[in-house]
């Protein structure tokens, strides 16, 4: 309990590491009930449901008009946005 709450960074009365202990002891009996199910001839699942997922046409929606959008840049030059130098 002492490394988890060090790596996490976390400080807990000691009412509220009991109950963190009782909520972790929990979630690791529930690990240990799962892998104990036999899954031998059990299909992996990307979804639990047969559901197919619908996909937009790849096509081109938008045009950018780059002369227009850099003319409310305070600088441009050649089609690129001219910045300060912040690292010398």
């Amino acid at each position: 309990m002492e490394k988890l709450l060090r790596l996490s960074a976390l400080s807990l009365e000691t009412d509220e590491r009991s109950l963190l202990q009782g909520d972790l002891d929990k979630i690791v009996g529930l690990i240990d009930a799962m892998q104990s199910v036999d899954t031998r001839g059990v299909l992996p699942l990307a979804h639990p449901l047969d559901g197919t997922q619908p996909l937009r046409a790849d096509a081109v929606t938008e045009s950018v008009d780059r002369d227009r959008l850099q003319r409310n840049a305070p600088r441009a030059r050649d089609g690129l946005y001219l910045v300060p130098r912040v690292v010398e």
